[in-house]
């Protein structure tokens, strides 16, 4: 360590912590109870908060910009999950670990839900309802069975992927005004030739309208996508190189050795990955729900603020037309 860095050695880890004795399956590479005796991974445990934040952040932009229902609630599951992982690092009890893997689920089915569902007619929507449902029962005694943390992670990969790739075919499809014209080929050609001028260029408009949307659409996929494997990169190095990080977070001190914490790293970068994955699922539904010319994405900057769907700010009026009164050649406003 440089002598001109100021750093204080890490004190020993503890095994008589508040929350002992561990009864979870998994204990990560943070050393247990050395900060305090009242968290047994505090920098695991701190991290978290940012998912309670953005979950706020999230369900007040719902209330106030009026977002389906769902997303309220998906918000909800989100803060569960930061709440969750919260406890169970603070603890390592089962319990809480259970809190914690099980609302990734819970929360990932409600979005599974929210994209298969929509626009499906009755009774799609409470049939697909009721097979989520059940999947999450089956995933939830299964793996409290199996205790075996590897099939709580190949289900919630799998469940994210199939959100995933579902939602961004949908957004090609039914957006992008090329693949969904193709869509919508059953307009006759008689209706199309008896389009106006006016009505033509109404319809380009909304073609690059549709256009920028869905790179933007993108722009915010890739870069949420982007962050959340990062996160993943970093956690599977966490684990693997374990006690090579140890001892190198020994010879920094603190509070340096904190920036040697990747699942803590996790946290972060997946909490914010996944905060971008709900605005898309925002946005895109009010997109597919023909709502584009209310709805915008405010993302000021990309790398140092997060997005949200706003509603437009109304457009003031046009200006009333002027005519001459005829005296002096002085101009009048329409009243």
């Amino acid at each position: 360590m440089p002598a001109w860095l100021p750093s204080i050695a890490y004190p020993p880890a503890r095994d008589d912590g508040y929350w002992t004795p561990i009864t979870s399956t998994l204990d990560w590479c943070e050393e247990n109870y050395y900060a305090t005796p009242y968290s047994a991974e505090i920098v695991n445990s701190l991290t978290n908060l940012l998912f309670i934040a953005l979950a706020f952040r999230g369900l007040r932009n719902c209330y106030a910009h009026g977002h389906d229902r769902i997303f309220a609630l998906t918000f909800v599951g989100y803060l569960v999950v930061g709440s969750g992982s919260f406890a169970f690092h603070s603890t390592l009890k089962y319990p809480m670990q259970l809190v914690d893997e099980l609302s990734m689920i819970y929360t990932t089915c409600l979005m599974f839900w929210a994209t298969f569902e929509h626009r499906r007619a009755a009774p799609v929507p409470l049939l697909l309802g009721v097979g989520t449902a059940a999947l999450a029962v089956f995933i939830t005694f299964y793996y409290h069975y199996l205790q075996d943390p590897s099939f709580h992670q190949n289900a919630y990969a799998i469940l994210t992927a199939a959100v995933l790739l579902r939602s961004m075919y949908v957004m090609e499809v039914s957006i992008r005004p090329h693949y969904r014209k193709q869509h919508e080929a059953h307009v006759s050609k008689q209706e199309s030739d008896g389009v106006s001028e006016r009505e033509k260029q109404e319809e380009a408009r909304k073609d690059k309208r549709d256009r920028d949307i869905v790179g933007k659409m993108w722009i915010l996929v890739g870069t949420g996508l982007s962050v959340f494997l990062g996160g993943f990169v970093i956690w599977t190095l966490d684990n693997a190189y374990c006690s090579t990080l140890r001892k190198w977070r020994h010879e920094v001190g603190l509070p340096w050795g904190i920036l040697l914490e990747g699942h803590g790293w996790w946290h972060l970068m997946t909490g914010v990955g996944a905060y971008f994955y709900i605005v898309w699922g925002i946005w895109l539904r009010h997109c597919l729900n023909g709502r584009q010319d209310e709805y915008e994405l405010a993302w000021p900057s990309l790398l140092t603020s997060l997005p949200s769907v706003v509603k437009r700010k109304a457009a003031p009026p046009p200006p009333l037309p002027a005519t001459t009164n005829g005296v002096n050649g002085h101009v009048k406003r329409m009243c």
